[in-house]
């Protein structure tokens, strides 16, 4: 913690120092949003942009308000969070555009097919993937459940190909965790080869977290869960949100199912997965038509999310 402090006051002199003709803040309010504070109190003259919201739309939206007395625009990466700022009472805010919009044709441009052949998986049986986190917590909470819901499948509709993308931060965990189960998933590393496998997979199961938007992007029906510390899960209901998965949010409406804590079992898992393995199923392709919807939306009218954001910054500090 005071490692964290020191860095804030290092920051400020840094940047009154520079004296610049704006400062931006990205993401991190708990770090940067204090750096902003004392960067206003010091050189008042200067615009201040956030890029990236805090979600004040779910987690203390009080925040909004305070942040008017030393943020000047709000860069949202989400297309609510303007609405959700006005209605706050929170600073101007625009849409920039998500940075996976910038990436959405690569994401289309990708040919499955050469996973596929390089992995030895066929249509012959349905391909999953399988997304158990980025982070060692997430991981170990359900790495069971999520093996038990794989068997329960293919104890109804037969084998499974499985894949599961892997960062080298938590590999040797998932490794340890698939020993159990009851199929052995071909492990693959790399932004192409992930956004592949989306592209291949017949369905995904998916811890909640920016990949549900990932896979929303890319036309993949999914299952979301989550599981947290238990002391953390008493407190569910502080947050403002209807959902906990950033497309349903985006959507405004819970298209994709997610399954939070103790509602995150295998039959609750498997059942659901058994929905969008059904390729005439009314769940799978309310999925796949409520995937364009989303990408629709999220696309900016013109130009990428860089250049509007750079527009933005160069009239603040022009005015």
């Amino acid at each position: 913690m005071r490692t964290i402090v020191k860095r804030v006051y290092q920051s400020v002199d840094a940047a009154v120092e520079m004296k610049p003709d704006a400062l931006v803040i990205i993401d991190s309010p708990e770090f940067t949003h204090p750096i902003a504070r004392r960067v206003r109190r010091r050189l008042p003259a200067i615009p201040v942009i956030n890029y990236v919201s805090p979600t004040v739309w779910n987690w203390r939206p009080g925040r909004a308000r305070k942040m008017r007395g030393y943020i000047d625009h709000v860069l949202a990466i989400l297309p609510f969070e303007p609405a959700a700022h006005e209605r706050l009472g929170g600073p101007d805010c625009s849409y920039a555009g998500h940075p996976l919009i910038e990436r959405l044709e690569w994401i289309e441009s990708l040919d499955p097919a050469e996973l596929a052949a390089s992995l030895g998986v066929t249509t012959e049986h349905p391909v999953v993937a399988v997304l158990p986190g980025s982070r060692s917590n997430e991981v170990k909470r359900v790495m069971d459940a999520y093996g038990d819901a794989l068997r329960r499948v293919m104890e109804t509709s037969g084998p499974l190909n499985v894949i599961i993308p892997v960062v080298p931060s938590v590999e040797e965990l998932i490794r340890e965790g698939i020993a159990k189960w009851p199929v052995i998933p071909h492990l693959i590393t790399g932004e192409e080869k992930k956004f592949q496998a989306f592209r291949l997979a017949d369905a995904a199961l998916a811890t909640s977290g920016t990949v549900t938007l990932e896979l929303a992007l890319a036309g993949t029906p999914m299952v979301v869960a989550y599981r947290t510390e238990p002391i953390v899960a008493m407190f569910r209901w502080v947050a403002k949100a209807h959902s906990i998965v950033l497309p349903n949010l985006i959507l405004e409406e819970n298209v994709f199912p997610e399954f939070f804590q103790e509602a995150c079992s295998a039959e609750n898992l498997s059942d659901a997965l058994l929905a969008l393995l059904d390729r005439d199923g009314a769940q799978r392709k309310r999925q796949i038509d409520a995937s364009r919807a989303l990408a629709s939306r999220m696309k900016l009218a013109s130009g990428s999310p860089s250049d509007h954001a750079a527009k933005v910054i160069l009239s603040l500090i022009r005015q």
